[in-house]
């Protein structure tokens, strides 16, 4: 480690997307939404009224910004976040959420990266589209490259207006893969999605931008054309469905940042001396060379257990120093 490195959260994420060892792991969530129970109330993500606020005056509506803006620092330095998930209610080109990211800013400095959503790639479709998405691979590619490269540059668009905005960290969240593999066969996601996920990547990078490329299921039978597309991280190597860490560490850990992976059924479920076991397997599969980053293996969903989180934080505050 560099004597002359002042490492605050968000240079901890930075060491782990560039495969160096900080003095500590560094954790995040991609969302957080246990505020009412650990905090004692929402955060403005949650609970937005758009009527009332628009019935505000200006004044009063800065006010409310800076405010919200406030208990999203609190609650983010308190779990320590290196990346805090900066999603409000605003689209990311207006004023109010520019304000809100410079509120943010104002009480935190660049100490830690703010992130928000960036993907623009097929997603696993709703029961409802699935045999149309199906037909429609088959019957019409070419209008299914049409979609995907309309949705490509879209969300290129949008993602370099996320950076002025303030965004540092592109969160890809589009869901390939069930339990028992992705829902396209390896061939079919190397013409629909990798040369997108791709672009978006690079176009992302080119702006300076941190990328998580996130997607549940197992992702094994897609992971080398994921890593291939070049983010920085891949999350969330999803136990649940019987990725290993420790192998994806393996086969991949020189190439890409892993973030995970602490079993978020387990921490619904399972009993305390589980959710512990899974916590240490994930650390101690990861942690070892750094490019790693401590968290579930999805987000902190209303419904868990509080107590539980809170136990695996305490295990990570036990175990991150390197």
């Amino acid at each position: 480690m560099a004597d002359n490195i002042v490492w605050t959260p968000a240079e901890r994420v930075r060491a782990a997307f560039e495969h160096r060892i900080p003095d500590e792991i560094p954790t995040f969530e991609l969302e957080f939404q246990l505020a009412p129970e650990l905090f004692g109330r929402e955060l403005v993500t949650y609970k937005y009224d758009d009527n009332a606020f628009r019935a505000m005056s200006r004044l009063e509506q800065e006010k409310y910004i800076d405010d919200e803006a406030d208990f999203f620092v609190k609650v983010y330095e308190e779990l320590d976040y290196g990346i805090i998930p900066c999603y409000a209610p605003w689209p990311i080109d207006s004023w109010e959420y520019k304000f809100f990211v410079r509120c943010i800013r104002d009480r935190i400095g660049n100490t830690r990266y703010l992130g928000w959503h960036g993907d623009g790639t097929f997603a696993i479709p709703d029961g409802n589209q699935m045999y149309d998405f199906a037909y429609r691979m088959f019957d019409d590619p070419d209008g299914m490259k049409a979609d995907a490269e309309r949705m490509c540059v879209g969300a290129i668009e949008w993602n370099h207006k996320k950076k002025e905005a303030g965004i540092d960290v592109l969160l890809l969240c589009s869901d390939y893969c069930y339990n028992s593999g992705p829902f396209m066969s390896p061939d079919m996601f190397a013409e629909y999605i990798t040369p997108y996920l791709a672009r978006i990547i690079e176009a992302g990078r080119a702006d300076g931008m941190w990328c998580i490329k996130h997607t549940d299921g197992n992702i094994m039978p897609i992971i080398d054309q994921m890593v291939d597309c070049n983010p920085h991280a891949i999350h969330s190597i999803d136990p649940m469905a019987g990725v290993d860490i420790a192998e994806v560490k393996r086969l991949y850990g020189d190439r890409v940042a892993i973030c995970g992976n602490v079993n978020c059924a387990l921490m619904q479920t399972g009993t305390d001396d589980e959710v512990r076991e899974s916590a240490m397997y994930a650390i101690n599969s990861a942690k070892p060379g750094g490019g790693y980053i401590f968290c579930t293996s999805n987000v902190p969903f209303r419904g868990m257990p509080p107590q539980r989180y809170k136990m695996i934080l305490d295990i990570w505050r036990q175990n991150r120093k390197y």
